[in-house]
């Protein structure tokens, strides 16, 4: 779940829409940026898809009573995400190999680094996954594959900047991952940068200061607005289920 704070609310946006976001975006990227044109769909799809493993967890999103707010993506704690993201990969891997192949990559790098147990056998087990798959595809290039995964990454990044902050926050008040920029994975090297400029123009509007699409898009946000005061009384998934889901609209340029 992506979660903003507001003085007596909450807004809350699922994992999946956010990543349905990344998905619209890549289906509008310039051509050119799609190197081997025989794995575009399986990308497409692993970016639209790449959180799958959140689906149904976030139709009750969970408490979390250390910080006393609705649990954020970023600190559910690593080893029930090693359960979720098996699943995501798993259900992505019945439709299209090469996809899941994107999305393993995608959950096996943020666990690589966690020294506990759960973490690195999902990690070990992941990458015997990838060489069966790999084993299993024609043509597959691993060059090609970094150069998808970092499309993946990068608009990835793109959706969540877009989420995570209020439409027409100033820079300075800006979710502090993407104050700086969005960053370009190094394997992107048709951007010629390793960040790309971006802001709020107002609430309705977005602007990049390297723009890879073919023509500005129009980009609706789907998200719960929940009061805090509906939490104390009924408790987080009552209050977010009987919240009618709203939604904003914004383009990007």
């Amino acid at each position: 779940m992506i979660v903003r704070e507001r003085q007596n609310q909450y807004v809350m946006i699922e994992q999946d829409h956010h990543a349905r976001i990344s998905g619209q975006l890549a289906a509008n990227l310039k051509d050119s940026f799609f190197i081997e044109e025989t794995w575009k769909q399986s990308v497409l799809y692993a970016i639209e898809n790449h959180d799958y493993a959140w689906k149904m967890m976030d139709k009750q999103p969970f408490w979390n009573d250390q910080k006393q707010e609705p649990y954020m993506f970023t600190d559910i704690p690593n080893s029930a995400k090693t359960v979720f993201y098996k699943h995501g990969v798993d259900e992505v891997e019945k439709y299209d190999l090469y996809a899941a192949l994107l999305c393993s990559e995608h959950y096996a790098r943020f666990l690589i680094d966690d020294p506990k147990e759960e973490s690195q056998l999902f990690v070990q087990n992941e990458r015997k996954r990838q060489q069966q798959i790999i084993g299993s595809l024609e043509n597959y290039d691993n060059e090609i594959f970094d150069v998808h995964y970092g499309l993946l990454q990068f608009l990835d990044s793109l959706s969540l900047y877009i989420c995570l902050n209020e439409p027409g926050t100033s820079k300075e008040n800006e979710h502090p991952l993407f104050k700086e920029g969005i960053p370009v994975p190094q394997m992107l090297t048709f951007f010629h940068t390793n960040k790309v400029g971006i802001y709020w123009k107002d609430d309705e509007t977005v602007e990049m200061d390297v723009f890879p699409f073919g023509s500005p898009i129009d980009i609706t946000i789907r998200q719960k607005v929940i009061p805090k005061n509906d939490i104390l009384e009924k408790g987080l998934i009552k209050s977010y289920e009987q919240v009618d889901e709203k939604t904003v609209s914004i383009q990007l340029l």
